[in-house]
Parts: structure tokens; sequence; C-alpha cells
């Protein structure tokens, strides 16, 4: 199962907030959009979103930004992957219709995979995946790791 780039980033997003928690100002899209080479407009959606559900929190305004709203211990890989994918079905049996559809037992396998796939993502948090946080920050763009406190 592939994910679409909009959870891809939205991870990514939070990843990147997640490295950096001694950060005292608060984050910018046009930062996330130079580190991560994005569209603006693309990022204020993923960044609209992940503030919807609770996983940042958001400023407006002349100093505004964002910030991680809740923990990396307690943001659910899988949980977050279920609620930015548009679908998890991995197949579309309508289009183009397919004849098997009454007898087939591909989506049930498949509808199985995904579940499968989604139970290892329900393992992990996101501080699992940002636990070589020197390593993460060293491949960053345009950040000055001095100012970072990497310990």
């Amino acid at each position: 199962m592939q994910l679409t780039r909009y959870t891809d980033y939205g991870i990514r997003i939070l990843m990147y907030l997640a490295v950096q928690p001694e950060r005292e100002e608060l984050f910018r899209i046009s930062e996330i959009t130079e580190v991560f080479n994005l569209s603006s407009n693309h990022v204020a959606k993923i960044i609209h979103q992940l503030g919807k559900l609770g996983y940042i929190e958001t400023l407006r305004g002349k100093s505004g930004g964002f910030k991680l709203a809740m923990s990396p211990n307690v943001i659910c890989i899988g949980q977050l992957v279920r609620q930015l994918e548009h679908s998890l079905s991995p197949v579309n049996c309508q289009e183009p219709v397919c004849h098997f559809t009454p007898v087939c037992n591909l989506k049930g396998v498949l509808t199985r995979a995904v579940a499968a796939y989604l139970a290892v993502l329900d393992e992990y948090n996101l501080i699992d995946i940002v636990g070589n946080k020197t390593e993460l920050i060293s491949t960053l763009p345009n950040l000055s790791i001095s100012v970072l406190d990497l310990s």
C-alpha cells in the first residue's frame, strides 16, 4: 500500500516539529515549504487539517505560526494515517466495473492486508520514528544546527 503525498507530507511535517521540541518560536508554513520543497498552498491545507485533528496548535496573525499540540509519545502513526488518508480501500471494483466482483476473493485478501499494514503502524508513535533526532536534523537543508538543542 502506498500512502498519498498528503499523508506522507503530513507525517514529515509532524516529524520536523517533533525533532525540535525545545524550539520556542512557532514554525511557519514558509519554513516547511522551503525545507521540503512543497507548495505553500499544499502545506497550508495539511497544516489546517493537522490543526483540526488536534495534532498541532495554530496561531493566526503577524506573529502566528504553529507547533505540536501533543507529545510525540501519544501520536499514533496508524491513527494518523487513518485520519489523513482519503481512502484505505486497496482496490476499486467499480471503475472500471470488474465482472469478478460477485465471486472474487481478492478484495477480502487485500482488505486483510491493509488491516495488517495498519496494525503494524498502530505499534508506533511519532516518538518512535524520530528517535534518531540528530541524524534527522543533519539531513535538513537551511537549518542552523547550533541553534537547535541536540541533547
